[in-house]
């Protein structure tokens, strides 16, 4: 299933000249006037008068940039990165699905030049990055993503129910049988089997993992009561289950696992057509993963400077409760990271890029674009990246 959205009505970011334009028929009014992040008035004034929006040519650099990291995102992330390359050859850019932990890992050796993470790095793994590195690691929101209860069931052809109380239980391994209560009384007239249900998890370190068990512990008792302080991470002591490497492998497992229930991010359900459920959000209403229900999800009262946040239990009446950003993690001062100024400038061309052409082929592959504000944001965090304390973009775009 495939969902299309309009391109924005306008967007217009100029840095350093303080003027800012965002006007989209979707976005609530309280999103669209939410404050710059403080680090965009700080930008040199070598950036004045540059329009973001408008991709600039590529920089004179012939040769490859590598990534590594989230799972989450690696279907957009894959196309992304045909289309980039198609237009522009000379530059050649890879992504290794590894997990959000691994792509942690990478960034802050500094064997890769932007990681992938859907959880963003706690203060110490910021610290050490810093200390390896000797300058921060900027997050870069680029689509949002739905995390969705996928199971086999073959009995069952309706599209069941989960409430928060079920999900928690299931995983937290108290409730293990498909016809329980719990589950039954959420999907009132569906025969549900007496099958055990096999619990499947991530076992690697994992920003969907982040984003789901940060999901069950602001909603579950039951599950926080059963992991106490370590509910929440990239990795957890599972009570229950078998592992899977990275989004594929939990959706392989599912798959060929009768009564198997895990959790995988909506692209991979849709391309492995497994069935998911519905997820019952803080208003009451069990919600379809989808564009629009994660687009709902999306829209943030508050743009944090660090452009990091959970998105997840959404207070919107129609948004999907365990939706989530993913985020480029790249280092502001490129000069202290590399000895290659044009592959730095090529980085940035490519994240511009991706804000901007990238963003428009988000639906096609069932991720929500950033709100026009957080793609604002973002434009304006990517000019901070420096190479000998000037801004990449004010090269880029002479």
């Amino acid at each position: 299933m495939t969902y299309r959205t309009p391109r924005r009505n306008a967007l217009v970011v100029v840095v350093g000249g303080a003027l800012l334009t965002v006007a989209c028929a979707n976005t609530p009014a309280a999103q669209s006037q939410t404050p710059l992040p403080s680090s965009s008035a700080s930008v040199s004034a070598s950036t004045s008068g540059l329009d973001l929006t408008q991709v600039p040519p590529a920089p004179a650099y012939s040769g490859a940039i590598t990534g590594a990291g989230a799972t989450f995102p690696n279907p957009i992330y894959q196309q992304w990165l045909i289309d980039y390359n198609k237009a522009y050859p000379q530059i050649q850019i890879s992504y290794d699905s590894i997990g959000s932990g691994g792509g942690v890992a990478q960034i802050t050796a500094n064997t890769v030049q932007f990681g992938g993470s859907d959880a963003p790095l706690k203060d110490t793994e910021r610290a050490a990055a810093l200390a390896a590195n000797g300058t921060d690691v900027l997050h870069i929101p680029t689509v949002f993503g739905a995390v969705v209860p996928a199971y086999n069931l073959a009995s069952v052809t309706a599209k069941l129910n989960f409430t928060p109380a079920a999900l928690g239980g299931i995983f937290a391994g108290k409730i293990t049988k498909w016809n329980d209560p719990a589950i039954a009384s959420a999907n009132p007239g569906v025969t549900l089997p007496s099958t055990a249900i096999t619990v499947v998890h991530r076992s690697d370190g994992s920003g969907t993992t982040n984003v789901f068990t940060g999901y069950l512990t602001k909603v579950s008792t039951v599950w926080t009561a059963t992991l106490g302080a370590n509910s929440q991470g990239k990795e957890v002591a599972w009570p229950v289950g078998l592992g899977g490497q990275g989004n594929e492998g939990v959706t392989t497992t599912v798959t060929q696992t009768p009564g198997a229930i895990g959790y995988i991010e909506l692209a991979y359900a849709i391309q492995n057509k497994v069935p998911f459920g519905k997820v019952q959000n803080k208003s009451g209403n069990f919600i379809d993963a989808s564009l629009q229900s994660v687009t709902a999800a999306a829209q943030l009262s508050t743009i944090p400077d660090d452009l990091t946040f959970s998105s997840t239990n959404t207070d919107a009446s129609d948004g999907y409760p365990i939706a989530n950003a993913t985020w480029l993690l790249v280092y502001q001062a490129q000069d202290k990271v590399s000895d290659n100024q044009a592959r730095s400038q090529a980085l940035v061309h490519f994240l511009l890029w991706v804000l901007d052409k990238g963003e428009g082929e988000a639906s096609t592959l069932d991720y929500a674009p950033l709100p026009d504000a957080l793609r604002t944001a973002a434009l304006q965090k990517v000019a901070t990246i420096t190479w000998n304390g000037t801004p990449i973009v004010s090269s880029l775009y002479k």
